[in-house]
């Protein structure tokens, strides 16, 4: 037997509400994003010098090919260490995370909330026509609830 929602029928969103804010109106679009071919310490490099947490990678077409993140590239700093081998030749496309989930540019921003609570990721990819077009934080989804205060959530 499978799971049932027991959510009942919904008032129509009226002028203004949040049914009509969208992850696309509050994803970043402007992307720091990294290629395959990159060093890991390269990429150490960015994450410190730009203050972030990880990013998508991309291939030469800006089609979305993995995603790697602190973690990841802390696991290769333990690794080296471990096995004495030189963090130089490591690549991203070794470390990346290539399975990676993405959200609909057109879900509504609130909807998106649950998906981060349900996935436990940091961060999510939007693609438009198989196209990296932006990427949505737990930061931004805080950002646009901050701007729904005060309306019924």
């Amino acid at each position: 037997m499978g799971i049932k929602s027991f959510m009942g029928r919904r008032a129509k969103p009226q002028k203004g509400s949040s049914e009509k804010i969208k992850v696309s109106d509050y994803m970043t679009r402007n992307l720091i994003t990294f290629k395959p071919e990159q060093s890991v310490l390269e990429v150490i490099e960015i994450l410190l010098k730009k203050k972030i947490s990880g990013g998508p990678v991309i291939n030469d077409k800006n089609e979305l090919v993995g995603i790697i993140s602190e973690g990841d590239c802390m696991k290769q700093l333990s690794d080296c260490r471990y096995h004495n081998h030189p963090m130089e030749d490591v690549k991203v496309e070794q470390h990346m995370i290539k399975n990676v989930d993405t959200i609909d540019g057109e879900m509504n921003v609130l909807d998106a909330a649950n998906k981060f609570l349900e996935s436990k990721h940091r961060r999510f990819p939007i693609i438009e026509n198989g196209k990296l077009v932006g990427q949505i934080s737990q930061r931004d989804v805080l950002t646009a609830a901050m701007k729904l205060k005060g309306q019924t959530w």
